[in-house]
């Protein structure tokens, strides 16, 4: 029969390090943490191995006491934290007092350190549960901690890491990750003594200016070309960062970032409350990218569940998802004019080379183009003096031969962020131009999302308007149907639809949403009454009411092929403007470009 016996100390640092220094990223985390509790602003790393033979953080901080030094190493030692009251307001990075202790049980650990009042440096060495005597050392003010053989004295955990470049992978992200948290603070990285990253100290004075420029740095200019600022403080909380438009998506969760108070976490609350905002302008199984950073009383947030501080617990768990989803969602609904200038040119050219493949698809290319009074193009192209003859010679053009509609001449000042409409291409694309140069509007996405918001306000409503059909549409249905159409005609009614049944295998489509149109009235009933029939009222008009409502949206939208009028067109592009989230369709897809003059002529090399 075995006994309850107390197990050594070394035995427990080194359970300790199976949690909390799972592999060198991890160590680095908790150093890095360090660090900054320390108050530094220049911290410098150093790996070789991936992480596993040399682990080095220097910074310039407060520096450790060396009567304190012995302390520092060993577990449950800690000043950051002093009651049951501090750990309940944790305002630190580190607060366990677990993580030194860990990495002396498994690593040989040198800690070098010197106080800003101090003659000289003090350092300490542990390894193997042992720790070497005091002694002094050349060192400028802060701290130096050095960590070499990772696992050395247990060969089987060493087994699990994995290669060197994969190492270094897992300790770069958590590199990043930090840095993001402080733009203020200069961070460096090496390799082998090959320099991976530089950031410079950007001034918490100029913090609003100094974010953007770290989350860039790290990001890429891509990302924060393609991204909307965040800022919103409510009832104490403050969350602010950058966010990618829909049109920057990416293949994995590889560029999510948010922090609390500093921290970098991961959240399923959070991470919910993100997916919702995205939920119908993100294209299917794309993922949007943010650095995001969440502020708010330490007392409102429980950091202390994982001991690797990664997750937490939010005391109004709720409150933080509605206000992460209502924040991100209402700066995500901006109307396009707000949105102009969100790709570069390296990404729009690119984009453009996709759409110009997809209309070279398109056979026979058509061009439709509205022949308008000169005085019109004054608006957009500037007032040019006009020769006797030109007014003409435009009219007589090959390509302005379907309709004709006079326009009145606005000034510059009146031309619309997505200008004034030239042309169809292809049945597909409205052609306009705007003061920046062309624009390109795929019209059935942008019109499915207009028709799509129209739905979702008026439900929000209540009610969505209804217009009786002056001759009911017949269709034959299945018994199912027929008793759903009964069962469900109040809920139906708050759709728009009436529909009854005329014989034990029909149906009639009395009435319908008046935004809809009346020739998919068919389409669109059956779609209702398949929701019904499988999910029941109360879900469709809640958790599925966006899917239905975009499905009916898609019936109404103007169709390829579907030849417009330049007013028709026109309309479309002012209710882009007017329309939340116009910017894509409500599959996620782009509905507009815009080419500037700019690019055009980088396209045709004018100037070279």
């Amino acid at each position: 029969m075995s006994t309850i016996q107390l197990l050594p100390d070394l035995l427990i640092n080194q359970i300790a390090a199976g949690e909390v220094i799972e592999r060198p990223a991890a160590a680095l985390k908790e150093m890095l943490e360090n660090s900054l509790d320390a108050g530094a602003t220049d911290i410098i790393v150093q790996l070789e191995g991936g992480g596993v033979k040399l682990l080095r953080v220097r910074d310039n901080g407060s520096g450790i006491a060396p009567e304190e030094l012995t302390l520092a190493l060993m577990r449950h030692a800690t000043s950051k934290i002093a009651s049951l009251a501090d750990l309940q307001r944790v305002a630190s990075m580190g607060f366990r007092g677990e993580a030194l202790a860990s990495m002396a049980a498994v690593a040989q650990v040198t800690l070098t350190s010197r106080q800003t009042e101090g003659p000289h440096a003090w350092q300490i060495q542990s390894g193997d549960g042992t720790q070497s005597e005091v002694i002094p050392a050349a060192h400028t003010q802060g701290t130096s901690v050095e960590i070499r053989e990772l696992y050395f004295n247990t060969p089987a955990r060493r087994k699990f890491l994995k290669s060197e470049a994969t190492e270094l992978a897992y300790c770069e992200e958590t590199f990043k990750r930090i840095a993001l948290s402080r733009p203020d603070v200069a961070f460096s990285l090496q390799h082998h003594n090959r320099m991976m990253w530089q950031l410079p100290t950007l001034p918490r004075s100029d913090h609003a200016d100094a974010l953007p420029k770290r989350i860039e740095a790290i990001l890429g200019k891509e990302f924060a070309q393609s991204a909307v600022l965040i800022s919103r403080k409510a009832a104490g909380l403050h969350l602010y960062g950058m966010a990618s438009l829909p049109a920057y998506s990416k293949a994995s969760r590889d560029a999510q970032y948010f922090f609390v108070n500093g921290r970098f976490i991961r959240d399923k609350i959070v991470a919910h409350a993100i997916r919702q905002a995205y939920q119908d302008i993100l294209h299917h199984q794309r993922h949007p990218a943010f650095a995001l950073f969440l502020d708010m009383p330490p007392e409102l947030v429980d950091v202390n569940v994982h001991p690797a501080k990664s997750e937490v617990r939010f005391r109004e768990s709720q409150a933080i998802h509605q206000f992460v989803f209502h924040t991100l969602q209402q700066v995500l609904s901006t109307p396009v004019a707000l949105a102009e200038n969100a790709s570069d040119l390296s990404n729009r050219l690119a984009q453009v080379s996709s759409v110009q493949r997809t209309m070279s698809m398109q056979q026979p290319m058509q061009l439709h183009m509205a022949s308008q009074p000169l005085a019109f193009y004054d608006a957009l192209f500037g007032k040019k003096e006009i020769r006797e003859g030109d007014e003409e010679k435009f009219n007589d053009a090959p390509f302005s031969n379907t309709q004709s509609h006079s326009q009145s001449s606005p000034s510059e000042t009146e031309i619309p962020p997505l200008g004034f409409a030239l042309a169809q291409l292809a049945g597909i694309y409205i052609l306009s131009q705007n003061v920046h140069g062309l624009v390109v509007v795929d019209m059935h996405a942008a019109h499915e999302r207009i028709v799509y918001e129209r739905l979702k306000t008026a439900l929000d409503r209540q009610q969505i308007p209804m217009q009786p059909l002056l001759i009911p549409v017949c269709f034959a249905a299945e018994a199912l149907d027929i008793a759903t159409a009964e069962e469900e005609h109040a809920a139906m009614a708050q759709l728009g639809f009436d529909i009854a049944p005329l014989s034990p295998t029909t149906l009639a489509v009395r009435a319908m949403p008046a935004m809809l149109k009346q020739t998919h009235a068919e389409a669109a009933a059956r779609d209702v009454l398949h929701e019904m029939r499988e999910y029941g009222a109360t879900r469709v008009l809640t958790e599925r009411r966006n899917e239905l409502l975009s499905t009916l949206a898609c019936h109404s939208a103007v169709r390829a092929n579907q030849i417009l009028t330049v007013p028709e067109m026109n309309n479309i592009l002012r209710e882009m403007e007017r329309t939340e989230r116009s910017g894509q369709c409500n599959h996620g897809r782009p509905t507009w470009f815009q080419m500037s003059i700019a690019e055009l002529d980088t396209l045709f090399m004018r100037g070279k």
